[in-house]
């Protein structure tokens, strides 16, 4: 076996990337192919009172206008439940709702199209805070309500770890919502090749996720759908979801030709999730010398209208809502909680990049008011081997915490020995 730990590792794709001669979606042509284009609704919360496709229908170069009742299969997507519809039919949620497809000749005809396309909206209330969302009188936005997902960890008795506190440390922080912004927008061709399948040119983080969500909307057997992953230009979560790819396939499968869709920027940030914004309410409890003896927390995620990898999302910052510091008592509840917003999913660090800026916030301001310094109650708490996480976990191996620690310590010029 090749060393490959502590190797500067030659990228496979890099060669091409660098000479530009590798292919993203957008880079393949088919002949006789059409260019796809998407109508999106303009308001957050509503009706559908009607849709007039006629116009674009009549205009010369249009070969289909597809809107809800065209879609054959099952008409919704999503990685855990498929709630977010291919085409909306009646209710509009979110901006990020499509409202009907144009195939044409080129893809001026097609954008002319849709300028075409006239429908008629009956607007509703909307609510865009999950903390107003979770209120009994909030606008629903699903008969259902609003609140997705609620996970409880506790551990001990967190009362009385707050009776024991020498201080307690008590705030509310926010983050926001954060688009991945990846180089290279959403574009497909599909084709249907010589068995009658259909087959895919997408840059997608899940193939084989793709090519069941695809199947299902259009009432094909995955054995009838073919997924070809391009080179991808970034993705950091961002493709976990469906954006182009059922659009693609509808309008091929239902024109029998190729047909290529590619979104621009502003089309990109309507149609892909964001990073869920987090608020975070906190309360910490800690010893003179800087032990903690209690942590509460309670965090809200904003899923926007739909659900994608929300409670998976909320599920990781509630294990991560202690951080890697060792606590005896613990209260946290977590919740994903639905809002008329732009819909919420996969980023880098998958719920746990919000409530660092939380616990470690809540670190900095006991350690001042106890007059120590920020290393010092961050060491006295840290996990070690041996250490029980909030969830129960026992930490039995590859516990480098006390290591990183003391590292970076000494690369400030830290006195560590004074400092423990």
């Amino acid at each position: 076996m090749k060393k490959a730990v502590g190797v500067s590792a030659r990228r496979v794709e890099g060669l091409g990337k660098v000479t530009g001669m590798i292919k993203f979606p957008a880079d393949y042509y088919e002949p006789g192919m059409l260019y796809g284009k998407t109508l999106r609704t303009k308001i957050a919360s509503g009706r559908i009172i009607s849709i007039d496709t006629s116009k674009a229908e009549a205009l010369p170069g249009v070969r289909k206008v597809v809107t809800a009742k065209d879609v054959p299969g099952h008409n919704g997507h999503g990685v855990l439940f498929p709630d977010a519809p291919v085409l909306a039919d009646s209710r509009i949620r979110s901006v990020n709702d499509a409202i009907a497809l144009v195939a044409a000749d080129t893809e001026e005809i097609a954008a002319e199209a849709l300028e075409l396309i006239k429908v008629e909206y009956e607007e509703l209330p909307g609510v865009f805070d999950p903390r107003e969302a979770m209120q009994e009188d909030a606008p629903k936005v699903w008969e259902k309500g609003n609140i997705l997902y609620h996970l409880p960890i506790r551990k001990g008795d967190v009362e009385k770890g707050f009776a024991e506190a020498d201080v307690i440390v008590e705030n509310t922080y926010s983050t926001q919502m954060v688009d991945h912004a990846f180089l290279q927008p959403e574009a497909a061709l599909c084709t249907i090749d010589e068995r009658g399948h259909l087959v895919l040119r997408v840059a997608t983080q899940y193939v084989h996720w793709d090519r069941v969500e695809v199947a299902r909307a259009l009432g094909l057997s995955v054995n009838q759908v073919r997924i070809i992953c391009t080179a991808v230009g970034g993705a950091f979560g961002g493709r976990e979801d469906m954006t182009v790819q059922i659009h693609c396939a509808l309008l091929t499968w239902l024109t029998k030709k190729p047909v290529k869709m590619i979104y621009d920027r502003h089309e990109s940030f309507h149609a892909h999730s964001k990073r869920h914004p987090m608020y975070m309410e906190y309360k910490t409890g800690a010893k003179k010398d800087g032990r903690l003896t209690a942590v509460e927390a309670r965090i809200i995620g904003d899923s926007g209208a739909y659900a994608s990898w929300a409670p998976n999302i909320l599920r990781k910052a509630a294990v991560h809502a202690t951080g890697p510091y060792q606590v005896p008592n613990v209260k946290v509840d977590s919740y994903a909680v639905f809002t008329n917003n732009p819909f919420t999913g996969a980023m880098r660090g998958f719920g746990a990049a919000q409530p660092p800026i939380a616990y470690e916030a809540q670190m900095d301001l006991l350690a001042e008011k106890l007059g120590l310094h920020p290393f010092t109650i961050r060491w006295r708490n840290a996990f070690e081997e041996g250490s029980v996480t909030a969830t129960g976990q026992v930490l039995e191996t590859s516990v480098g915490l006390k290591e990183s620690l003391l590292a970076a310590a000494k690369a400030f010029g830290w006195d560590v020995e004074q400092l423990v």
